[in-house]
């Protein structure tokens, strides 16, 4: 399975800010979009991405003072990034390996979406719940003839 997978079900709806926004802006969008990060972009490239963690870290250095507090400041601004073709067996490692909720996907300089670990998650459930149920089928579904009979032990 690739990210591009998860992008096809996802959707392809980009909710960015630039980095001059004030971090209460941001927030305000995050939680009318009911998101947990947004993309910093800046002249049409990926400058950067704001998470609550960064949120909540600079709510703890500006003593939770973010009204003048930019996104720049903020902002994690190399973020991590993959492509729609990256397997997400890689995609799971390497979020595992940085603690990362979010990834932008970029093909190029163009961002394409942003996967959450949420996605990569409910991706493999949903692959693990279709082979749970192929393989039902299958047993379910096994011919007659096709296995040999088993002597049944004796019973003491």
């Amino acid at each position: 399975m690739k990210v591009s997978d998860i992008l096809r079900v996802k959707g392809n709806i980009l909710i960015t800010v630039t980095p001059e926004e004030t971090l209460a802006t941001a927030v305000q969008i995050m939680s009318e979009k009911d998101i947990g990060s947004l993309v910093v972009m800046e002249h049409g490239d990926l400058v950067g991405m704001l998470t609550f963690r960064e949120v909540m870290k600079s709510l703890a250095d500006n003593d939770c003072a973010i009204a003048s507090v930019s996104v720049r400041k903020a902002m994690d601004d190399a973020p991590m990034t993959c492509t729609s073709e990256t397997e997400m067996d890689e995609v799971r490692r390497m979020m595992l390996n940085n603690h990362a909720r979010y990834m932008p996907v970029m093909d190029k300089r163009m961002l394409m979406g942003v996967i959450s670990f949420y996605d990569v998650a409910k991706a493999v459930v949903d692959s693990q719940n279709f082979e749970n149920k192929m393989l039902k089928a299958y047993i379910r579904d096994w011919p007659e003839g096709d296995h040999k009979e088993q002597k049944e032990a004796p019973t003491l």
